[in-house]
This record gives structure tokens, C-alpha cells and sequence, in this order.
């Protein structure tokens, strides 16, 4: 984990209070900003760092298929289930299980996690006996539970339980300075891995580094960084920067209005949006229709600041 402005240090001197203690952690951030590498981080420093860490994405999981994939199965329990199988509790045990995206939990896969974390006690699908797995849960989401639970998406006593420890991690937006130091960690990860020569960055593309807004956190600099400096054929590394926005050039020049004015113009974007689809409840088709747009190009812009139907 890299970086050096006030809201990284903050947040790695929270990361180093919270390995002191073995309860459920909560992680919230935007996408992109690093919430598995910070579980990881609560992880390798904790008291169960010589325990395994399983993450599971709980986004990608059927709702049929949760409580077996949690719990494990018996054999014959459905069609399928030719052998008994371990779930990702016990596969954990000892030490940290991860799940992201905890939000797209469904109402039955949220009891079943719940009624898991009062006792430690578990049932694989089909079996007819209680098992224990000794387990530390780090949940994570790009959501607020909080406003979830407002709206009757997520249960209150589970929320509880998983947010006894919280962590917050700041957009990239707010961090002062770290875009530049990502960056170049990125062009020495990337010279090595695709056999490039290492380039400077081009001083325009520093200095607008400072002014963009990062929708995407730190996985769109470092996908923005290994375009620049694959298909980027100059001695300095320049990136292709998204929107149209181009790279300003340095304090002092004319170009520093359109600088700020660009930064404003996706600022108010980025909130406007986002509110529009929070009145809508998520519905993309209402949020359409609400600011008097097309559904096709609210979809784009969706898309173009990465926020979650």
C-alpha cells in the first residue's frame, strides 16, 4: 500500500489499530480504491496471519448457491453434489474470511450469515449435524450499509455485527500527492512485467494528475498508466486521459482556468448523477426520466463514472 498525503496515513494508522483486535471488520469505499489489499494489509498484520484468507465475492453468487458456497454441502444434498465439498467458512478457519460486495447479499443469504456470526456454528447443506470454524470476518462494500438498511435492503442486526470495527478508504481524489507516487509505482511495475524500457511521465501529465477527478480510484490510474507507457511511443510516458480531458499544461500557463473548469464540470457530474439515481432507488429507467434524459445515454454516463445501478 502506497502513499503519502494525510487521508492514506490516517487510514494505514486506522489499518494498524485495527489488527490489534480479532472482531468483524467493515471496509466502504468507492470501487477501485483498494478494499481487498486493505483487508489483506488487517490480515498479514494481525494475530491470524499464519491462518489462510479466503475471499469470496459475494456479487457473483446465485442466490441458490450462497448457503452452500458459505457452508459447504453433503453429498446428495441436490443434483449435483456428487461428494461432500467445504464451504469458504471452514476453508477459513483459523484464520480471515473476505467477502466482498457484501451488499449484494440476499435477504436469506443475510440470515444465514447472521445466525453464523452469534455462535461460530454452521450446517453444510444437507447435513444434519452443527460443525464450528474459528473465523474472522472482514466485509466490504462500495455501498453504505447504512443507507441500505434505511431502505429495507439490509438487515440492521447484521450490520451491527459486521461493523464493530470500520474502515473507510478515501477516493483517490482525496488523496493529495498519491496519484503521482501510484503512478510511478505502476510504470516500474509494468516496465517489468511487459519488458518496456522505464520512462519519465511527460510534466503536463504530473501536473494533471492533481486536477482529474478519479472516478475509477487507483485501478483507473494504473489501467491509464499501462496504456501510456505500451502504445505511448515518445521518451516520456503521456496517458490517454479519459472525457476528452486533456493533460493542462503547468502552474502558471493559460491553461489553468480549463484545468479547474474541467474539474468542476466532473465534480458536479459525478453528485449529480449519483443523487438522481439514490431518488430513483437504483432504477435507471426512472433516473431517466427524472433529469430528462434517454435511459442510453444515462447509461453511458453511469458507465463513464463507474456508478453502480
Amino acid at each position: 500500500m502506497i502513499g503519502k498525503s494525510c487521508a492514506f496515513l490516517k487510514m494505514m494508522a486506522l489499518i494498524e489499530k485495527i489488527t490489534l483486535y480479532d472482531a468483524p471488520v467493515l471496509i466502504e469505499g468507492e470501487t477501485g480504491t483498494g478494499k481487498e489489499l486493505a483487508a489483506r494489509a488487517i490480515h498479514y498484520q494481525g494475530k491470524r496471519r499464519h491462518g489462510p484468507f479466503v475471499p469470496l465475492n459475494c456479487g457473483a453468487l446465485p442466490d441458490n448457491l450462497i448457503e452452500s458456497e458459505l457452508f459447504g454441502h453433503c453429498r446428495g444434498a441436490f443434483t449435483d453434489a456428487r461428494t461432500d465439498k467445504p464451504g469458504v467458512v471452514e476453508l477459513a478457519h483459523a484464520g480471515t474470511l473476505f467477502l466482498d460486495e457484501v451488499d449484494a447479499l440476499s435477504g436469506k443469504a443475510q440470515v444465514a450469515l447472521l445466525r453464523f456470526l452469534q455462535d461460530q456454528q454452521f450446517r453444510p447443506v444437507g447435513g444434519r449435524t452443527e460443525r464450528s470454524s474459528d473465523v474472522r470476518i472482514i466485509a466490504a462494500t462500495n455501498r453504505r450499509l447504512s443507507e441500505l438498511e434505511a431502505q429495507g435492503q439490509f438487515r440492521l442486526d447484521l450490520f451491527y455485527r459486521l461493523r464493530i470495527l470500520h474502515l473507510r478508504l478515501p477516493p483517490l481524489r482525496e488523496r493529495e500527492g498519491d496519484p503521482e507516487l501510484l503512478a510511478r509505482h505502476f510504470a516500474q511495475i509494468g516496465s517489468a512485467r511487459f519488458g518496456k524500457c522505464v520512462r519519465p511521465f511527460d510534466p503536463q501529465t504530473l501536473h494533471w494528475f492533481s486536477c482529474y477527478h478519479w472516478p475509477g480510484n487507483i485501478r483507473e490510474l494504473e489501467n491509464m498508466v499501462y496504456q501510456g507507457l505500451l502504445l505511448g511511443d515518445g521518451p516520456c510516458i503521456q496517458l490517454n486521459t479519459p472525457a476528452g480531458l486533456q493533460a493542462p499544461e503547468p502552474a502558471g500557463s493559460s491553461m489553468n482556468y480549463r484545468c479547474a473548469k474541467e474539474r468542476a464540470i466532473v465534480e458536479f457530474e459525478s453528485r449529480f448523477l449519483r443523487a438522481a439515481m439514490h431518488h430513483s432507488g437504483g432504477n435507471v429507467s426512472a433516473a431517466a426520466r427524472l433529469i430528462g434524459t434517454e435511459r442510453r445515454h444515462l447509461g453511458r454516463l453511469l458507465k463513464k463514472y463507474q456508478i453502480e445501478a
